[in-house]
């Protein structure tokens, strides 16, 4: 009965979804405006359809309907419940259903959301969000149906892959689908504004809000996934550039030049072909990050097995960017005629070099991400891009990104006289500049560690400078406290100073990114019970090891009393795993974290010969922590920038 009402359900959301299409070119043929509002019904139609579905498959993985065969693949009966929940993301059938879930869900809001406004945008955008939708559908109604049965139906079932079953999965998958899928909103506008000629402003203000919020899912899916690799996976760091890895992480830098570049367009009504590209791109982008995890070619925890989606996709993809860039081309004529840049030095110039920065990042990922995969495919010969070529190729890109974000938000527009540039950028450069000395007085001697440490600095207190001036002109104004001048301030230029907190944010990632790559100690011993590994002011005393049976595994853990300088810190324990169903044990890594630094256990190995022996691996990370806070930071910041506050009164404004 599940499998039915899901089934059908999707089918019913296709039918809708064809329609969805059909409806806005009827209605733009015939002159019929009901056509068109039948576009926005289809919608809400497929919106109540596609919940039902998900909501069917939940409740056969919470109740263990083995007739399925995605639940039978995708849980046991031991499985904990919010687990069997997460089984809805947790391979390839049931992924697709989130996807289209969660597109289904952003495609209601803004249908919901703009009734009765952008008349003639909306059936357009309603009719991409229903091509996107159909494609989704159509691949599992026909490739990949997530309600297929299975005969005979087995008593119990495979279950998740051991390294998926972590609190994080509750949490990394649906952040990073919607961040991918959030941006689908610009993108139908986008293609709405080049259908109708209606290329002004209009659709860029509309959709800055939403993209907003889906950059900062991407930002915050991409952290998360960062420490879930960090303290799952048990190899001690958070980013390996591992071509998914790349990926989900190539989206988020067009996202990031569009939301620098839209000011430029909004402010001077420039940019707008490039704007239009960036959010093709980005589109496209989740799309091939779609095709790489579930066209069986790359190997990878993040990557589901192979199956009939991924020659779909790929075609897919190549109607998306064939179609959006053919509707540009046919556009052109509309988007010439803009103004030209007054001066280089200009907030116009700093946020077109950020977009250039940006990209040229992008090209290079996304070079380093497909060649290994085009050279085995067309020459038979697989090579292998890690992490120097990207480290190398990113380090002074990225840092490049970072000065930017100091100079782009506080120099003029159209252009900057010495005046500006002396008020907002002399004391801030001083400072940082005397941080950097004094950096590398302390100890600081390698150039790139330095240099981002300098510019972080820089940035830190260019925002720093800026909002204290602001906050005292605000005093002089309307005789306010320090608290109540600067909450006016940010209450009445939400977005410039959400983008500062989210600048800070960022810093912070820069801190502590550089601190854990640059100064990372790291030791591996073989222990017996008794004896000390000593790294850093470390002292790693092993005292025995533990097992226990768990419901899905047998878990081994070894005792490590820990201190530092001989103060007694606590107990760590590392753990091996040990499931049925691998020949491997899985690894969960231990650590213990402070602002300052991480200390790292990894247990390697063990033996009970005569007595235990254990092998341990030890890393001490410095700073590490500073990534996980800049996220908290980042997400107050979007907070910030993107709050409904409401307007204060006549007479208290």
């Amino acid at each position: 009965m599940t499998a039915t009402i899901g089934s059908v359900s999707l089918l019913a959301s296709l039918a809708l979804a064809l329609w969805g299409i059909a409806a806005p070119l009827l209605g733009a043929r015939t002159g019929r405006q009901g056509f068109f509002a039948s576009a926005r019904h289809a919608i809400l139609g497929q919106f109540a359809l596609v919940t039902l579905a998900s909501f069917a498959l939940i409740y056969a993985l919470v109740t263990t309907d083995f007739s399925i065969k995605y639940v039978a693949m995708n849980t046991t009966r031991a499985t904990p419940v919010y687990y069997r929940v997460t089984g809805l993301w947790g391979a390839l059938e049931g992924s697709l259903l989130l996807w289209e879930w969660i597109l289904i869900i952003f495609s209601g809001l803004v249908a919901w959301s703009y009734r009765d406004r952008h008349r003639e945008l909306m059936p357009w955008v309603m009719m991409v969000f229903s091509a996107v939708s159909a494609f989704f559908l159509s691949v599992m109604a026909f490739a990949s149906n997530p309600f297929d049965g299975v005969f005979p139906v087995p008593p119990d079932g495979r279950g998740l892959n051991p390294l998926l079953e972590d609190a994080n999965m509750l949490t990394h998958p649906p952040l990073l689908y919607t961040g991918f899928v959030g941006l689908t909103v610009p993108y139908a506008f986008a293609m709405a504004a080049l259908i109708t000629g209606k290329l002004d402003e209009a659709w860029v203000v509309t959709t800055r809000r939403w993209t907003i919020a889906a950059w900062f899912f991407l930002t915050l899916g991409n952290l998360v996934g960062a420490w879930w690799s960090y303290h799952v996976l048990g190899w001690g760091g958070y980013w390996a550039w591992d071509p998914v890895e790349n990926a989900a992480f190539m989206p988020w830098l067009p996202a990031t030049a569009f939301l620098h570049s839209i000011q430029v367009q909004e402010r001077r009504r420039m940019l707008k072909a490039w704007n239009l590209s960036l959010i093709i791109v980005a589109f496209s982008l989740t799309i091939f990050g779609t095709f790489l995890t579930r066209s069986g070619i790359l190997s990878s925890i993040h990557a589901f097995s192979s199956g009939p989606v991924g020659a779909v996709f790929l075609g897919f993809l190549g109607l998306v960017v064939v179609g959006s860039f053919g509707l540009l081309a046919w556009r052109a004529d509309r988007l010439r005629g803009q103004p030209e840049l007054d001066s280089v030095v200009s907030r116009e110039s700093a946020f077109l070099l950020n977009n250039v920065v940006l990209v040229s990042a992008l090209f290079t990922i996304f070079l380093g991400t497909v060649f290994p995969l085009l050279s085995e495919a067309v020459a038979g010969v697989k090579v292998s891009v890690g992490a120097p070529y990207f480290n190398w190729i990113t380090t002074p890109l990225f840092l490049a990104l970072v000065f930017l974000m100091g100079v782009g938000p506080l120099i003029a527009w159209r252009k900057a006289s010495r005046d500006n540039l002396q008020r907002n950028f002399l004391w801030p450069a001083g400072l940082s500049l005397a941080v950097g000395l004094a950096l590398f007085a302390w100890r600081v001697r390698d150039f790139w560690p330095l240099l981002a440490l300098t510019l972080g600095a820089f940035v830190a207190l260019t925002i720093v400078f800026d909002t204290a001036m602001a906050v005292r002109a605000r005093r002089e104004l309307a005789r306010e406290q320090v608290p109540v001048a600067l909450a006016t301030l940010v209450r009445r230029n939400q977005r410039r100073y959400g983008g500062f907190i989210v600048h800070l944010g960022v810093v912070l990632v820069v801190l502590g990114i550089t601190g854990s790559m640059s100064a990372s100690v790291e030791r591996e011993a073989t222990l017996k019970a008794g004896e000390a590994l000593t790294i850093d002011r470390f002292q790693i005393r092993f005292e025995g090891l533990k097992a226990s049976e768990q419901p899905t595994h047998l878990r081994v853990e070894g005792l490590f009393r820990v201190s530092n300088n001989g103060r007694e810190i606590g107990l760590l324990n590392p753990t091996l795993k040990y499931f049925p169903t691998q020949q491997s044990p899985i690894g969960r890594a231990v650590f213990r974290s402070t602002l300052t630094e991480d200390l790292y256990l990894i247990l390697s190995g063990f033996s009970q010969v005569g007595r235990e022996e254990v092998t341990l691996k030890a890393l001490v990370r410095p700073l590490l922590a500073w990534i996980w806070l800049g996220g908290v930071v980042i997400t107050v910041g979007t907070l910030v920038s993107l709050w409904p506050f409401r307007p204060r009164p006549a007479r208290e404004a």
